[in-house]
């Protein structure tokens, strides 16, 4: 008579992997929480000073926005626009030497994926400081902080995307004796058009919500009306600007939204 058999749903390995997964887990929590050192008075006291803030803001000083947001609100649009513009204008000759199907070249497309990697690794914020010092406070900054950043997003959707393209239609092409350009524009451009509108999209939505924070840094657009709002205490004022770029975002979203389904 044989014994009859314990299913269990994990080995022991997996059981010891789970577990090594889940403490790892748990130890990093912990670690973390003694590197932020949490006062448990201040989270205590949030809400009377969240509470105490709102009512500070209201009422709402609806009256500033001509003389004071509608501008700077216009220059972050201009910032987001033009930085998504240049950063597709860059992005896509990078993402055409990253893809392998498209450049052959081993040590092309590791150097090209070095420079997405690059541009995407440093935060919009630290390029806005970059060009600060280089150029000045303005809108110049953040337009470029805005696009070098855009790069490593835009060049890696796009550059997955020309690998993911039909061989077939670009071999007839390249059969045919096609040039290169004519194989870009007639073989690969038709499969990633869809992909590179919704990228362009994609990439301006997160640009517009970007460029409301530049301002904090002197790289131009409303964030540099925020941050004089809060420096001298103008809740009121502060509050309509909070009020304006909501507004814009919501508006952005829904603009791109529209957009895709007429697009793609």
């Amino acid at each position: 008579m044989t014994s009859a058999r314990l299913w269990q749903r994990f080995t022991p390995a997996e059981r010891m992997a789970r577990f090594t997964v889940y403490f790892a887990v748990v130890a990093a929590i912990a670690a973390s929480l003694q590197t932020v050192q949490v006062i448990p008075e201040f989270i205590s006291d949030a809400p009377e000073q969240m509470a105490d803030m709102l009512r500070r803001m209201w009422p709402v000083a609806w009256g500033f926005y001509p003389e004071g947001v509608h501008e700077p609100l216009l220059d972050s649009l201009h910032i987001a626009t033009l930085g998504t513009v240049f950063a597709v204008l860059m992005a896509v000759p990078v993402a055409f030497l990253a893809a392998k199907n498209v450049t052959p070249f081993a040590w092309v497309n590791y150097t090209a994926k070095v420079i997405l990697v690059s541009a995407r690794s440093v935060n919009t914020l630290i390029w806005a400081l970059f060009f600060v010092a280089v150029f000045g406070p303005g809108a110049l900054a953040g337009t470029l902080a805005i696009a070098f950043h855009s790069i490593g997003f835009t060049g890696k959707l796009l550059g997955e995307a020309l690998e993911e393209s039909n061989r077939g239609s670009i071999e007839a092409l390249q059969a045919a004796g096609a040039p290169w350009l004519a194989v870009a524009l007639k073989g690969y451009w038709p499969q990633v058009r869809p992909a590179f509108w919704g990228i362009v999209l994609f990439r301006w939505d997160i640009n517009v919500r970007e460029s409301a924070v530049l301002g904090f840094v002197g790289a131009g657009g409303v964030g540099m009306a925020l941050d004089t709002a809060l420096n001298l205490f103008q809740w009121e004022r502060a509050a309509m600007i909070l009020i304006a770029i909501f507004a814009v975002v919501l508006a952005a979203e829904v603009a791109t939204t529209q957009l895709r389904k007429r697009i793609l």
